[in-house]
């Protein structure tokens, strides 16, 4: 695929979703369709722009709006105070977390984390998501699965569904191992 329309789409995907889009640009670089740079650049930054927005988006007025909630509020707590001992941890882990992306960001905004250092860690985390995620799908995978039969595209398709499959099931752990600390 010719121009820079396949990477805005992805940078969008990135943005909103982030990994199926992002696997599935993988996949397609393993087929020789698209190039590794511009997936993982565009990958990257979408997904640095979809965590930061929620970031900034509730950098204001968060503690008055949650103070009017108290339910909301006692369930927001363990994750709250989480950010509040390991501001530098969490914002580094928020690409790694697929179900508790939005509420670390949202945290992070809530207990005052710096923007300036939100931001760097975050695209920095971002670039090494990115990086690792592409690493397994497009390269290492389909070279791994070769030995089965599943080679190129086929192979990063196969190891991206897993990687997904894998993701779903660590959001689904994350979110009740939140849910256990109410």
């Amino acid at each position: 695929m010719n121009g820079v329309l396949p990477y805005l789409a992805i940078l969008a995907a990135a943005i909103i979703e982030g990994e199926v889009a992002y696997v599935a640009a993988c996949a397609l670089v393993a087929a020789g369709r698209l190039q590794p740079a511009g997936v993982i650049v565009a990958g990257a930054v979408g997904a640095a722009i979809g965590d930061q927005a929620y970031f900034y988006l509730f950098r204001w007025q968060l503690t008055k709006w949650l103070a009017r909630f108290p339910s909301l509020e006692r369930r927001a707590a363990p994750l709250v105070n989480l950010v509040r001992r390991r501001a530098t941890l969490m914002v580094l882990l928020i690409r790694f977390a697929p179900g508790l992306r939005i509420a670390l960001a949202i945290a992070c905004a809530y207990v005052k984390v710096s923007p300036l250092k939100f931001s760097v860690l975050n695209s920095a985390a971002a670039f090494v998501w990115a990086i690792a995620l592409f690493a397994i799908v497009g390269w290492a995978g389909p070279a791994a699965l070769e030995h089965v039969g599943l080679s190129g595209w086929k192979g990063a398709l196969v190891l991206g569904v897993v990687i997904l499959i894998l993701f779903k099931v660590l959001s689904l752990i994350e979110r009740r191992s939140m849910g256990d600390h109410q």
